[in-house]
């Protein structure tokens, strides 16, 4: 190696982990935007006096705009690129989160709120486009892991400062804060961000990748399916702990603070494997395998305790149930390659999003009906029917 080309590669690589530290910003400020109104629910029923259903359709707003707009914005970074999608969907969230912040009826307030989750929708899908692009396959996985810690790490934020600032000052000012952080995130990644190089634009590297195999189709099936473990434990957790094994409000409010934590980490963790094995799809085969496992055995040990075994089973089923998140976003956009991997990272997300909202009331009602053993038994088939659909062997392309 030359020492020029070193030097080109130093200066590579530091771009990598500066685009890689701006995008985690970027997309912990949409979380955080995201994330905000469902945790104002308390301020708009007691302080705005909204029946519960009006407050919680509020707060599934951002989250129905973020749906619809996920595969347009992943369209738009492949047309465009990254850098000018994300500094255009920063700013319309920024705007849109003031917008919210104005005081008005539940229905202006409502609409603001659908635009927000529109506009931050650009982080989803611009932001981890733009990582794989800059690292090389053999830290991809890591890269993206770090990326994936977003979603806890923005939820984290929201609910140590949202309840607060809404209860002092009102769910407007609340907002004000996630409007705050996706405004500096645009400025940043004005400054810092630059799209990656691109292959040359032939027939083969803009090929519909979705005509080609049933890869991408396979892995997004795969990732709706093991988003039922993840949203069923993230949701019912703290209800299960309490309600079903007696476990005190404020140890169990720790112990799915833990787990949110784990869960983090084993993302990174999982992506870093996925680097050394040089593969993304046997990892996340792994992971389903695991996740099976531990939701069986969860749901063992909630029919039988002891509570102590049982809080270990939770954190450590709740751990593995995120760990999929940076593997199939990897193998995605690896497979989709440049000129697709918007698009096909947009409808991935939107498959997730989409399996998410359908386990409140699916799980709720099957917890009702027969009880948390047997519906987490029931959640358990989730990952075992997706163990037979990840692909055996990667689908990468050259067109990174």
């Amino acid at each position: 190696m030359t020492a020029a080309t070193a030097a080109v590669r130093r200066i590579s690589t530091r771009r990598a982990w500066a685009v890689l530290a701006v995008g985690v910003l970027a997309q912990t400020a949409t979380t955080v935007l995201v994330s905000a109104p469902a945790l104002l629910i308390p301020v708009l029923s007691i302080d705005r006096h909204l029946p519960l259903p009006q407050a919680g359709l509020l707060a599934a707003a951002p989250n129905l705009g973020l749906v619809l707009t996920l595969v347009a914005w992943g369209a738009a970074a492949d047309r465009f690129g990254e850098r000018v999608v994300l500094v255009v969907g920063l700013l319309l969230s920024t705007a849109c989160a003031l917008l919210a912040a104005v005081p008005a009826g539940p229905v202006g307030f409502g609409v603001a709120l659908l635009a927000a989750g529109a506009a931050s929708g650009c982080a989803n899908a611009a932001s981890g486009r733009v990582v794989v692009g800059w690292f090389p396959r053999e830290r991809r996985g890591l890269a993206m892991g770090i990326r994936q810690m977003c979603q806890p790490l923005g939820v984290t934020i929201a609910a140590l400062t949202v309840p607060g600032i809404g209860a002092a000052a009102g769910p407007g000012a609340a907002l004000l804060l996630p409007a705050a952080l996706c405004a500096a995130s645009a400025v940043l990644v004005a400054l810092v961000v630059v799209d990656p190089p691109r292959a040359t634009r032939t027939a083969a590297a803009t090929a519909n990748p979705y005509r080609r195999d049933a890869f991408l189709l396979r892995v997004h099936l795969v990732s709706a399916l093991l988003v039922v473990p993840q949203f069923t434990l993230s949701t019912f957790g703290l209800v299960w702990l309490v309600g079903a094994l007696r476990v005190p409000a404020l140890t169990a409010g720790l112990v799915v603070g833990v787990a949110q934590f784990t869960g983090a980490f084993g993302r990174l963790a999982v992506g870093a494997l996925s680097d050394r094995a040089r593969s993304r799809v046997g990892p996340l085969r792994l992971v389903a395998l695991v996740a099976l496992v531990l939701m069986v055995a969860l749901a063992a040990v909630s029919a039988t305790g002891p509570t102590a075994v049982a809080v270990v089973a939770y954190v450590l089923a709740a751990t593995i149930s995120v760990a999929d998140n940076g593997l199939a976003f990897t193998a995605v956009a690896e497979a989709a390659g440049g000129f697709w991997a918007g698009r096909a990272l947009g409808v991935q997300n939107t498959g997730q999003f989409l399996a998410a909202a359908a386990v409140g009331p699916v799980v709720g009602a099957l917890v009702a009906l027969v009880g948390f053993p047997l519906a987490f038994l029931v959640v358990a088939t989730t990952p075992a029917a997706a163990l037979p659909l990840v692909p055996r062997r990667s689908g990468e392309r050259d067109h990174l």
